[in-house]
Protein backbone atom coordinates (compact mmCIF):
# COMPACT_ATOMS: atom_id res chain seq x y z
CA UNK A 1 0.00 0.00 0.00
CA UNK A 2 1.68 3.70 -0.58
CA UNK A 3 1.58 6.14 1.53
CA UNK A 4 -0.91 9.19 1.79
CA UNK A 5 -0.14 12.48 -0.07
CA UNK A 6 -2.37 14.80 0.74
CA UNK A 7 -3.92 14.69 -2.10
CA UNK A 8 -7.89 14.57 -3.24
CA UNK A 9 -8.24 11.38 -4.57
CA UNK A 10 -11.96 11.13 -5.52
CA UNK A 11 -15.71 12.74 -5.17
CA UNK A 12 -16.57 12.79 -1.64
CA UNK A 13 -20.00 13.56 -1.56
CA UNK A 14 -22.53 15.66 -3.27
CA UNK A 15 -24.77 17.87 -1.42
CA UNK A 16 -27.22 19.43 -2.59
CA UNK A 17 -30.03 22.29 -1.22
CA UNK A 18 -34.09 21.20 -1.36
CA UNK A 19 -37.06 22.94 -0.57
CA UNK A 20 -38.54 18.83 -0.85
CA UNK A 21 -35.33 17.19 0.02
CA UNK A 22 -37.56 13.96 0.59
CA UNK A 23 -39.39 14.41 -2.37
CA UNK A 24 -36.00 14.80 -4.61
CA UNK A 25 -34.43 12.27 -3.24
CA UNK A 26 -37.54 9.59 -4.34
CA UNK A 27 -36.97 11.65 -7.52
CA UNK A 28 -33.11 10.35 -7.82
CA UNK A 29 -34.62 6.86 -6.83
CA UNK A 30 -37.13 6.79 -8.68
CA UNK A 31 -35.78 7.97 -11.82
CA UNK A 32 -32.28 7.72 -11.78
CA UNK A 33 -32.03 4.62 -9.77
CA UNK A 34 -29.42 5.48 -6.98
CA UNK A 35 -29.70 3.67 -4.39
CA UNK A 36 -31.48 5.72 -1.66
CA UNK A 37 -30.64 4.58 2.05
CA UNK A 38 -33.50 5.03 4.76
CA UNK A 39 -31.37 8.54 5.99
CA UNK A 40 -32.23 10.00 2.68
CA UNK A 41 -28.83 9.50 1.06
CA UNK A 42 -26.94 7.04 -1.38
CA UNK A 43 -23.62 5.81 -0.68
CA UNK A 44 -21.46 5.28 -4.10
CA UNK A 45 -18.66 2.86 -4.34
CA UNK A 46 -15.47 4.02 -5.74
CA UNK A 47 -14.64 2.61 -9.07
CA UNK A 48 -11.34 -0.04 -8.59
CA UNK A 49 -8.63 -0.81 -11.46
CA UNK A 50 -10.24 -2.66 -14.17
CA UNK A 51 -13.87 -2.56 -13.33
CA UNK A 52 -16.28 -0.95 -15.07
CA UNK A 53 -17.04 2.96 -14.83
CA UNK A 54 -16.00 6.51 -14.83
CA UNK A 55 -12.16 6.22 -15.02
CA UNK A 56 -11.82 9.73 -12.81
CA UNK A 57 -14.42 12.23 -11.26
CA UNK A 58 -13.89 16.26 -12.35
CA UNK A 59 -14.57 19.12 -10.48
CA UNK A 60 -14.00 22.07 -12.58
CA UNK A 61 -14.67 25.93 -11.40
CA UNK A 62 -16.64 27.74 -14.18
CA UNK A 63 -16.70 31.70 -14.80
CA UNK A 64 -19.90 33.54 -13.43
CA UNK A 65 -21.19 34.37 -16.89
CA UNK A 66 -20.86 30.44 -17.84
CA UNK A 67 -23.87 29.34 -20.04
CA UNK A 68 -22.85 25.81 -19.71
CA UNK A 69 -24.97 24.87 -16.90
CA UNK A 70 -28.29 26.54 -18.82
CA UNK A 71 -31.41 26.45 -18.51
CA UNK A 72 -30.86 25.51 -14.78
CA UNK A 73 -30.28 28.36 -12.54
CA UNK A 74 -28.29 26.74 -9.92
CA UNK A 75 -24.43 27.52 -9.69
CA UNK A 76 -23.27 23.93 -9.84
CA UNK A 77 -24.27 20.49 -11.74
CA UNK A 78 -24.22 17.00 -11.09
CA UNK A 79 -22.03 14.83 -13.46
CA UNK A 80 -23.00 11.04 -13.01
CA UNK A 81 -21.05 8.70 -15.00
CA UNK A 82 -23.37 6.01 -16.70
CA UNK A 83 -22.55 2.16 -18.52
CA UNK A 84 -24.65 2.70 -21.76
CA UNK A 85 -26.26 6.10 -22.19
CA UNK A 86 -28.65 5.25 -24.91
CA UNK A 87 -29.75 2.12 -22.68
CA UNK A 88 -30.07 5.39 -19.42
CA UNK A 89 -31.39 7.56 -21.51
CA UNK A 90 -34.34 5.04 -23.00
CA UNK A 91 -35.18 4.09 -19.67
CA UNK A 92 -34.92 8.03 -18.56
CA UNK A 93 -37.69 9.03 -21.21
CA UNK A 94 -40.38 6.14 -20.42
CA UNK A 95 -40.25 7.93 -16.82
CA UNK A 96 -40.94 11.01 -18.65
CA UNK A 97 -37.82 12.77 -18.33
CA UNK A 98 -36.95 15.07 -21.24
CA UNK A 99 -33.78 15.36 -22.32
CA UNK A 100 -32.11 18.57 -23.02
CA UNK A 101 -29.10 18.03 -25.41
CA UNK A 102 -27.06 14.81 -26.53
CA UNK A 103 -23.38 15.16 -27.72
CA UNK A 104 -21.93 11.60 -29.05
CA UNK A 105 -18.49 13.67 -30.33
CA UNK A 106 -16.68 14.08 -27.60
CA UNK A 107 -12.81 12.76 -27.27
CA UNK A 108 -13.99 11.64 -23.70
CA UNK A 109 -17.00 9.98 -24.73
CA UNK A 110 -20.94 10.04 -24.92
CA UNK A 111 -23.02 12.77 -23.11
CA UNK A 112 -26.63 13.87 -22.38
CA UNK A 113 -28.23 16.08 -20.08
CA UNK A 114 -31.47 16.03 -18.04
CA UNK A 115 -33.00 18.25 -15.19
CA UNK A 116 -33.86 17.21 -11.89
CA UNK A 117 -37.49 18.40 -10.51
CA UNK A 118 -35.33 20.96 -8.45
CA UNK A 119 -34.10 22.51 -11.66
CA UNK A 120 -30.37 21.21 -11.46
CA UNK A 121 -28.68 20.00 -14.51
CA UNK A 122 -27.79 16.91 -14.57
CA UNK A 123 -24.73 15.78 -16.83
CA UNK A 124 -24.88 12.16 -17.80
CA UNK A 125 -21.59 10.68 -19.09
CA UNK A 126 -20.50 7.61 -21.02
CA UNK A 127 -16.65 6.97 -20.77
CA UNK A 128 -15.01 6.09 -23.88
CA UNK A 129 -13.22 2.60 -24.30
Amino acid sequence: MSQPEGRITGVGGIFVKSKAPKALAAWYRDVLGLPVEDWGGALLGNRKDGAEGAPHAVWAPFKSDSDYLQPSPREFMLDFAVDDLALFLAKLEAKGVMVLAKSDNDPNGKFAWIMDPDGTKIELWQPKG
